[in-house]
């Protein structure tokens, strides 16, 4: 009985059964080389114009934000129907405000040392929570003001009509000139009337 064997040629140890004629392999199902480096460049140029997009949205937004919440200081055009300056909240240190017509201007919470207020309008103006330390508001019409709160010490308010004007909380009068001013019908704390009654002349 024989049989037949087919005879398979023997391995060579030296011949390679394929040969790689480039390094770069494609495999089923894997994009070539070539697909793979545009595939790249494509997420590459999203990524940059992405970033570009969220910064320029960023910058934007913070405009919007700086142009919305803006100061109240720096907002604040006035005070009252009359003078266009800014002067609610603001360091006015040695100002000269004198023979100004600044009926209901609004001088809340500045800082107005030394401020020169001699002769001015001051109807119905509110100085609430002000620093007036050495400020000269002789001659001036302080009718209805709004003392709340504010340091008066060491102004000059001699001659000043102070008639209706609103003091409480902790207004301070003390060291100031108050000869001749008028304090009619001006709500004081105990201290301060008495203090303004043993240096009142006139």
């Amino acid at each position: 009985m024989s049989s037949e064997f087919t005879q398979i040629p023997p391995i060579s140890s030296t011949k390679p059964l394929f040969t790689l004629t480039n390094p770069l392999v494609s495999f089923p199902g894997h994009s070539s080389p070539q697909l793979l480096k545009c595939q790249i460049k494509s997420q590459e140029n999203f990524l940059f114009s992405l970033c570009e997009s969220v910064t320029k949205t960023s910058l934007l937004a913070l405009v919007s934000a700086s142009l919305f919440f803006v100061d109240p200081a720096l907002a604040f055009k006035g005070g009252g129907p009359y003078g266009a300056e800014v002067t609610r909240g603001q360091d006015l240190t040695g100002k000269d405000f004198s023979g100004k017509t600044l009926i209901k201007q609004d001088f809340k919470t500045s800082i107005l040392r030394q401020a020169n207020f001699k002769g001015a309008k001051l109807l119905g103006a509110s100085f609430f929570d002000a620093d007036l330390t050495g400020a000269d508001l002789s001659d001036a019409d302080l009718r209805s003001a709004d003392f709340s709160l504010a340091n008066v010490t060491k102004a000059n308010l001699s001659n000043a009509n102070l008639e209706g004007a609103l003091a409480t909380g902790n207004t301070s009068f003390r060291g100031s000139n108050i000869t001749g001013a008028d304090f009619t019908d001006v709500p004081l704390r105990d201290d301060q009337r008495e203090y303004l009654c043993k240096v009142a002349d006139g």
